[in-house]
């Protein structure tokens, strides 16, 4: 059972890797969507996936139906982490969107980072993957999104500089 999230993100990629090999001629083109298809698989296998597959590792959590840290804010590496996890995520998202203003892309930041921690939530229990959700990883994902957002905007404003430039 635990499994079932594995397999799900990687017959996903796998399949999507397949369509990006028959579909796209250009290989540096193609090379760009293989690069972008594993940083999201990787993302998935981290966020997603179980902590331990064999189910033995021991996790000492209160009684209850779940956990969820809504009040205490922890700046420490795992919250680090997950800001240099998500910080290509909003590189990617300001590509695709590239007439979206950064004012949006703060608050899409924070709503995916919510929908990460659901996720792992609604998965912890009905796939047994042993994740805890957290407020601190809400804020993480946000932050590293605008700033991944920030980096595109930098990015394209001196590459933009260098080409005109040239001309």
């Amino acid at each position: 059972m635990r499994w079932i999230p594995l397999l799900v993100i990687l017959s996903l990629s796998f399949v999507s890797g397949l369509y990006i090999l028959g579909s796209i001629d250009d290989a540096k083109r193609r090379s760009v969507f293989l690069i972008r298809l594993a940083y999201l698989t990787f993302l998935g296998v981290i966020l997603f996936t179980p902590l331990s597959f064999d189910g033995i590792a021991v996790y000492i959590v209160p009684a209850g139906t779940g956990r969820v840290n809504l009040h205490y804010i922890y700046i420490g590496l795992g919250f680090i982490e997950n800001i240099i996890l998500t910080i290509p995520l909003g590189f990617l998202i300001k590509k695709a969107f590239p007439n979206m203003s950064l004012i949006l892309i703060v608050p899409l930041g924070f709503m995916i980072g919510a929908g990460f921690e659901l996720t792992q939530y609604y998965l912890s229990h009905t796939f047994l993957i042993n994740r805890v959700c957290d407020i601190n990883d809400v804020l993480a994902n946000g932050i590293g999104v605008a700033i991944g957002a920030i980096l595109a905007v930098v990015y394209y404003h001196a590459y933009e500089k260098n080409l005109s430039e040239k001309i």
